[in-house]
């Protein structure tokens, strides 16, 4: 079995009591974000934050190196974050005493250091594509078997009363072309909410990174009713990575199926984590 090196790092954070204030002020936790990316040595390049009616808040802010989002439950006091990075060391440990210390949180919990981008050439039937799922601890384990059934996740997500579903999709060997497009990114962006049922707010922002041929292609980021969809899609290796966090069920393994068909994926890893208190 042949590996490639990991071509980045996906970091999960749960933040619970967090002061209610402060989790529905926009331009707050936009500053927040950017001073926390900052200050672990990622390259901010933008931000984008929505307030939603009556309460909660989801928002992005953009770096070289990938980006940082969040989407907050004022009225649980209850905060969700991802960091995704790649390329450039950027140092976690930095940025979550500031983000404990600024919300107020009387806990949290973070799954760091979860690797993307390890590509593993198994060998695959040309009749039927095999989902690989290297589930994460408080999902089910399912790592290395086909998924049999969607139902055990929403089992899952109904009999726990999570707060919400994360879904991260690897896509190896896409269309060179069609993930070097824009204006097809962001077509995607659209089919896959109306496919999946989930409300756009605002455009889709698509952002392409070049400086370092490791990582180089573009990132996308799209907020949701629910919370936000986000990818980066690079050029050197041809793979795509999605990552699809909503407060609202959906099937992890029919939006896997639809994106890796959209890009014409040869291959694809399945990464499913139901997010609850």
């Amino acid at each position: 079995m042949e590996m490639i090196k990991t071509l980045g790092t996906h970091n999960i954070l749960e933040f619970y009591g967090c002061n209610n204030d402060k989790l529905n002020d926009k331009d707050y936790l936009e500053s927040l974000l950017i001073n926390a990316a900052k200050e672990s040595g990622a390259t901010v390049i933008s931000s984008n934050f929505h307030l939603f009616n009556p309460q909660g808040i989801s928002g992005v802010v953009i770096i070289a190196e990938s980006h940082f989002t969040i989407h907050t439950w004022t009225e649980y006091g209850y905060a969700a974050m991802d960091i995704f990075t790649c390329g450039k060391e950027i140092d976690i440990d930095k940025a979550i005493p500031i983000l404990n210390r600024e919300l107020e949180c009387t806990e949290y919990f973070c799954n760091v250091n979860i690797p993307r981008g390890i590509i593993v050439n198994y060998k695959f039937s040309s009749k039927r594509r095999k989902i690989i799922v290297n589930a994460l601890d408080n999902a089910y384990k399912l790592s290395g078997k086909e998924i049999v059934g969607d139902q055990s996740w929403q089992g899952k997500y109904e009999k726990e009363q999570a707060w919400g579903i994360l879904t991260s999709i690897d896509v190896k060997d896409c269309d060179p072309n069609l993930i070097r497009d824009a204006d097809y990114i962001k077509r995607f962006v659209v089919d896959l909410c109306d496919f999946i049922q989930m409300k756009r707010f605002g455009e889709t922002t698509v952002v392409n990174f070049g400086e370092d041929e490791e990582v180089a292609g573009f990132s996308m980021i799209q907020l949701i009713e629910t919370s936000l969809i986000s990818g980066h899609f690079a050029n050197k290796s041809n793979a795509s990575y999605i990552d699809i966090f909503s407060c609202k069920y959906y099937s992890p393994e029919e939006a896997a199926l639809f994106t890796n068909n959209y890009f014409k994926g040869k291959q694809y890893r399945l990464n499913v984590c139901v997010r609850k208190a």
